[in-house]
Formats: structure tokens, sequence, C-alpha cells
């Protein structure tokens, strides 16, 4: 199997979209396009509406991704959880094409017998462990938001003390919506080093609709242009690469 990269978009949010193309359907574009959703539903007292847990739940279907319904306090552990989960799901669902192709048709992990699948199940341990990681993280900054965006902060710098403790090259990108002046705003390019975000959160202007569709439309088009760029550099154009970036 070879190594490639794992693409993530970790969506964190407390309501349902109102602005904007269908969520549910951008997420489902990911997905064919190699990017997982994960979306975290994210309290602070009470319950969140029916309308919007069905949307948590129906995006990250869609984006073959994982969900969760979580308090506030509780949301530093959740990204974690949700991060690994949904990086050990996509690595099972590469594994499951591979044996498709070795084995027949229809054939899965669980059809090994015992001793094989533990063999198989360590590879994706390994894999786990040592494959590039890329998780672009979009923050909901609507006003209902506005207490929570510490917590988020908080959970975001967890999120990468955790991941720095794999062999495997780490990179954060960090978008919030609706953003200033547009629907989505960059607030922090691809980076390895996500505590860079200090202090990205008490500068936010929350409030305004909630453009989800639009914010996950544009963490498709940064991953488009990352590998763009990537193709650059690995067919030996770092110049043109250059000159593109203004450098």
């Amino acid at each position: 199997m070879s190594k490639g990269t794992l693409k993530q978009i970790l969506l964190l949010t407390d309501g349902c979209s109102n602005q904007g193309e269908d969520p549910v359907a951008i997420a489902a574009l990911g997905k064919e396009q190699g990017i997982t959703t994960n979306v975290i539903g994210v309290l602070e007292e009470g319950m969140m509406s029916q309308q919007g847990e069905k949307e948590v739940e129906e995006i990250a279907l869609a984006g073959g991704g994982i969900s969760q319904i979580v308090y506030a306090k509780q949301l530093a552990q959740t990204v974690q959880m949700v991060t690994r989960k949904a990086m050990t799901q996509t690595l099972h669902g590469v594994v499951n094409k591979e044996l498709s192709s070795i084995l027949g048709k229809n054939q899965e992990l669980d059809d090994l017998p015992p001793e094989k699948r533990g063999e198989v199940m360590e590879v994706v341990d390994e894999l786990g462990e040592t494959i590039r990681l890329e998780v672009l993280i979009l923050v909901d900054t609507s006003a209902s938001m506005k207490t929570k965006l510490p917590m988020v902060q908080e959970a975001l710098t967890d999120l990468s003390v955790s991941l720095n403790s794999r062999v495997g090259e780490n990179r954060f990108s960090l978008y919030s919506f609706p953003g200033k002046r547009k629907e989505v705003d960059q607030l922090l390019d691809w980076t390895p080093k996500i505590e860079s975000l200090t202090g990205k959160f008490q500068k936010l202007t929350v409030g305004g609709v909630t453009p989800t569709g639009p914010a996950l439309q544009a963490a498709l088009l940064n991953f488009g242009r990352r590998q763009d760029k990537r193709s650059l550099i690995s067919r030996g154009h770092e110049e043109d690469y250059m000159e593109e970036s203004g450098f």
C-alpha cells in the first residue's frame, strides 16, 4: 500500500447553515476528491435543535467522516478523538479497497482469518502513526459561538500537541465563517504548528449568518491549490512556483 496524504476537514459549529450552497452536497463532493469531512456540534447548555443535529450528522455521513455532539467543556478530548478515529476509518476503507483488488470483489478486512486480520491491523496502526496528515479546520463564528471560542482555541492547541507524538508529518490550516467582509476568512495558512493561532480567536468578530456550505467549498479549493503547488514542485518547476507565490 502506498503512503499518501490523509486529508481531513474538521468543522466546528453549533447551528444550522442558512446561506449559500448545501453543505451536505459540498461534503459529498469532497469525499469524491479523497477529502474526509468530520463535524463536531458544540453545545454550551441544553440541547442542539433537531435540525442542527440532523445537519451535523448528514454532513459527516456525506463526507465519509465522523460526527459528534459535545458540550464545549469536553471539546478538547473530542477533537482529538474524532481526528484519530477518522484517520483509522479512512485507512480501513483504503485497506478494504486494496483487499478487494487483491482477493476479489466484496472481500473485506472482516473476511480474513483472525491471524491475517491481526497482521493487517498492525499495518493500519503503523500507517496511522506515519502517514502525512492534513487537517483544515473550519470554525463557526456566528453569534452563538462567542462564549465557546476560547475552548475551541484550547482544543485545537491540544490537538496539535496530541498529534505531534506521531512520526508522520502534520499540517493544519484554519478558516472561520462568516468572515468580516466575505463568507469565509483564512486565519492560518498551512503550518505544522497550530500553536501559532494563539490570540487569533480574541480578534474575531462574531455574528451574522452561518454560510457552512461556502466554508466547506473554500476548504476544498484550498486543498486543490495545495495539490497544484505540490505538483509544480514535484515536476521540478520550483522557479515557476516561487514566481506564482510572489516570492
